[in-house]
C-alpha cells in the first residue's frame, strides 16, 4: 500500500469519517470479492507467532476474522481467543462467523487502548492495523501491558509492492486533500517504510528481541474491474471516499487507462505485496518459549 493511500485512512480511530466508520462500511465485502489477501497474509503472522494449545490470545483489530480465526483455532478450546475492532458491522459479522467456537468472544473495543486487565493474555495478534493508529507507540505499551511477562506481540505491516501497484495508487494523488497527499513530499520520515523503522516502534514500546519475518504475497485479479471492486473491499474505500463524488469516473477510467498502459488486462493478471511481520516479547517471563 502507498504512503498516500495509508495516510488517507489515517484519522482519529473513533471518528465517524476515520478507519471504523470506513471499515463499517467495507464489512460486507471484506476479503470477499474472490481475492485471497487478508487471510494469506494473517496466516503468515500466526505462523511466526506460533500460538499453543491453552494459551490466551487477543487479536487487535480483527476484522472479519483473517487472524483471530486460525489463532482461535490453534489455542483451541482449552485456551481463550478474542478479538477486537471498532467497526460495529465487523464484530457483529466475526461473531457470527465464528459462533461455534464457544471459547472465541469479539468485542466492540479501541485498538488504541483495549479494556482488559494488565496480563490477561500470552500473545496480541495485529495486522494491517498500526498504521492506522494515531500514536503507535502509546498503542504497542499498551498492548503490553496486557501481555504477561514474556508474552509475545506480532504485528504486520506493508513493505515493498509492486511497482504497477504503486502507478494505480498514484492515480488518486492530484484528486486528495492536502491532509491525504504524501509526507515524502515535506520529508517526513515514516517509520512503516523499513523493517528497522517498525522494530524501532516495539522496542520504544519496551518489547525486546524484536525480530522481523517477511512474506510476500500475491493477489490475482481476473481484469482491471476486478481490482477495482477489490480496492472498495477495504481500507483504500476510504481513499475513494476522500476524492469528491464528482471526480471519481474520472479516478476510474485514469486507473483503466493506465492499467493498459502497464500492460494488465484484459486477462487476469497478478500484482505483488511485501509483508513484514514484526515480533517481540515483554520482558520478563520465559521471553521467547513458544515464540
Amino acid at each position: 500500500m502507498s504512503r498516500a493511500v495509508r495516510r488517507c485512512d489515517r484519522g482519529p480511530v473513533s471518528a465517524p469519517t476515520g478507519p471504523a466508520a470506513v471499515f463499517d462500511r467495507a464489512a460486507e465485502t471484506y476479503d470477499a470479492v474472490g481475492v485471497p489477501w487478508f487471510g494469506p497474509i494473517a496466516a503468515g503472522l500466526v505462523d511466526a507467532l506460533r500460538p499453543q494449545a491453552g494459551e490466551r490470545a487477543l487479536d487487535v483489530g480483527c476484522g472479519r476474522g483473517a487472524a483471530l480465526t486460525p489463532v482461535a483455532r490453534r489455542v483451541g478450546p482449552t485456551g481463550r481467543a478474542v478479538g477486537i475492532d471498532l467497526a460495529p458491522a465487523m464484530v457483529r459479522l466475526t461473531a457470527a462467523d465464528l459462533a461455534d467456537l464457544g471459547w472465541v468472544e469479539v468485542h466492540l473495543d479501541d485498538a488504541a487502548a483495549p479494556s482488559f486487565a494488565p496480563a490477561s493474555f500470552d500473545l496480541v495478534s495485529s495486522s494491517l492495523v498500526l498504521f492506522l493508529l494515531d500514536d503507535p507507540v502509546a498503542a504497542l505499551r499498551r498492548w503490553s501491558e496486557l501481555l504477561v511477562p514474556g508474552g509475545r506481540v506480532g504485528v504486520t505491516t506493508f513493505g515493498e509492492e509492486d511497482p504497477r501497484w504503486r502507478e494505480l495508487d498514484a492515480v488518486f494523488l492530484p484528486h486528495l486533500p492536502p491532509t491525504a497527499e504524501d509526507p515524502e513530499a515535506s520529508g517526513a520520515a515514516d517509520p512503516f517504510d523499513s523493517d528497522a523503522g517498525v522494530e524501532a516502534l516495539l522496542a520504544d514500546a519496551g518489547f525486546v528481541g524484536v525480530r522481523t519475518v517477511r512474506q510476500a504475497v500475491d493477489a490475482t485479479f481476473d481484469d482491471v474491474e476486478h481490482l477495482l471492486r477489490f480496492s472498495w473491499s477495504h481500507g483504500q474505500r476510504a481513499t475513494w471516499e476522500a476524492v469528491p463524488p464528482g471526480e471519481r469516473h474520472v479516478v476510474r477510467a485514469e486507473i483503466v487507462e493506465r492499467a493498459a498502459g502497464l500492460g494488465l488486462g484484459p486477462g487476469p493478471f497478478t500484482l505483488s505485496q511485501d509483508v513484514r511481520h514484526t515480533l517481540g516479547h515483554r520482558p520478563g517471563g520465559a521471553g521467547s518459549r513458544r515464540g
